[in-house]
């Protein structure tokens, strides 16, 4: 029976397992090579940990899955690695995650254990403790699995969170090429506080390190001051989504103590153009900015030794190809203004979504390209701008298509403003009006007739807000990213 998966997956690399972590065998291969991974206060050598992560794999090969609650842990580092060594698929669950959101992952991965420490008051599974002599664990069927390493499960802003099957073909080619636009060596420091349950902080972050063979931090917490301790110890890159940078910028000392960092790493989310002028200024270092999704890990970049423009993501790394389609369905042409919904292909995306064929159906085309459901606008010179997701993000008001990031952009110039989002609420008039949620620097006032002037003599009249919202904080999911459709829904709500 021919598994299913997206269509941009080489099915020729099903059942085909490759040694994802390298660079940390090589170095366990080196005794006396001191620590590689450090998380918090606790440390440990290459060997160390491949020695403890093989004693838990020989446990819990030929289990069918198996769940780590991904805190901030050393424990979630060495359960990792022992479910990769094991070629058991991992199910990283966030450590703050709640009982109906647990179960539903727990329950639709299939795993049959927890490995390692948890922080939940009560599971129905086993847990199987690292390292050490215990029973084994096997058991299950993993057939639909598609040779998963990984089963990483999206946010769930449109339903139920859907399982995404990454093998280790897809993992490896975007860490490989992150490494060649970054110029990612065994010789780098790479320092982050980013979640353990997701693509940026798990895969690139850590998986990455472990890959390339270099030191990694992770301070738990990716504050200012603790990013900026971490460069006496030989610190290179720092790895950071746009609310970690913002807060950066605000920290002035602490920004001007990166300045000796060889690479500034954002994703995510959008970095504002005005926090990426800030960095850039404060650090010396011109920030670099990636573009990717749970389906298809990093499939773009900015490149080390290439063109770094505010507000752009770059190109498709080594492997990949990008296009774009109109809501009329036909290809757009890439000159730097069209905007259209992004498409991929090629060796980073995944093998589909678990127990999903319908969703893996609708997110393909019958030409093999996996449709991201973001906006973007490709340049001639094959640069690239994400506008924003197309549901929420394309606000089309009075027969404009007008981009949400665009417009906060704008408004993001005002000295006064420290955060901005930009959504379209329903109308019945223009179908859709422009409204902007502010949060004021502290001590300072925004007003809204302020606002709508400077976009409307900044850009097109039609692309002011017609109302400004003045607010403490905007609603974000653990990754930082603004929750606009909850946003929207609020604003909605109150129309």
């Amino acid at each position: 029976m021919e598994l299913g998966g997206f269509y941009g997956w080489d099915k020729r690399c099903q059942n085909v397992r490759m040694e994802l972590l390298e660079g940390l065998v090589r170095r366990a291969g080196n005794t006396g090579d001191g620590e590689m991974v450090v998380v918090g206060d606790d440390r440990m050598s290459a060997e160390a940990l491949l020695s403890t992560a093989d004693a838990t794999a020989a446990r819990i090969r030929g289990a069918r899955a198996i769940a780590v609650c991904a805190t901030p842990s050393m424990s979630t580092v060495i359960g990792i690695v022992s479910a990769l060594r094991a070629g058991v698929a991992i199910v990283p669950v966030a450590s703050d995650s709640g009982p109906a959101e647990r179960d539903h992952i727990l329950g639709d991965s299939g795993a049959v254990a927890i490995l390692g420490d948890h922080v939940w008051d009560e599971t129905s599974l086993p847990v199987i403790p690292l390292g050490g002599d215990s029973s084994s664990l096997s058991g299950g069927e993993s057939g639909d699995l598609n040779d998963a390493a990984l089963i990483m499960y999206t946010s769930g802003t449109t339903g139920a969170p859907k399982g995404v099957l990454m093998p280790t073909s897809p993992i490896a080619a975007c860490l490989d090429g992150l490494a060649d636009a970054w110029q990612w060596t065994e010789d780098d420091h790479l320092v982050h506080g980013l979640p353990l349950f997701h693509v940026h902080g798990l895969v690139l972050g850590m998986l990455g390190s472990l890959r390339r063979g270099n030191r990694v931090t992770h301070t738990v917490r990716p504050a200012p001051e603790a990013y900026a301790a971490k460069m006496a110890d030989g610190a290179t890159m720092f790895f950071g989504v746009p609310t970690v940078w913002t807060r950066m910028v605000s920290d002035t000392s602490s920004a001007q103590t990166l300045s000796g960092a060889r690479a500034i790493v954002s994703g995510s989310a959008a970095l504002p153009v005005a926090v990426f002028e800030q960095l850039q200024q404060l650090t010396g270092v011109t920030p670099l900015e990636r573009y990717g999704m749970t389906e298809t890990m990093i499939t773009i970049s900015t490149r080390i030794d290439g063109d770094r423009r505010p507000g752009h993501v770059g190109l498709p790394l080594n492997g990949v190809e990008t296009r774009l389609r109109g809501d009329d369905g036909e290809l757009l042409t890439h000159d730097g203004q069209s905007i259209g919904t992004l498409e991929v292909r090629g060796a980073t995306v995944g093998a589909g979504y678990l127990n999903r064929p319908d969703a893996t159906a609708e997110s393909t085309t019958t030409d093999g390209w996996f449709v991201t459901g973001d906006s973007a606008v490709i340049g001639a010179d094959g640069m690239h701008r994400i506008v924003g997701r197309t549901s929420v993000d394309i606000i089309k008001s009075g027969g404009y298509k007008v981009g949400a990031g665009e417009v906060e952009a704008s408004v993001a110039e005002l000295t006064g403003v420290a955060e901005v989002a930009v959504v379209g609420v329903a109308d019945d008039d223009l179908g859709q009006r422009i409204e902007a949620v502010v949060v004021p620097v502290a001590g300072a006032s925004v007003h809204p007739d302020e606002v709508i002037a400077h976009v409307a003599g900044q850009l097109s009249v039609h692309k002011r807000p017609r109302q400004v919202h003045i607010v403490e904080s905007l609603p974000r999911n653990a990754l930082g990213k603004v929750q606009k459709a909850h946003l929207r829904a609020s604003l909605e709500e109150m129309s």
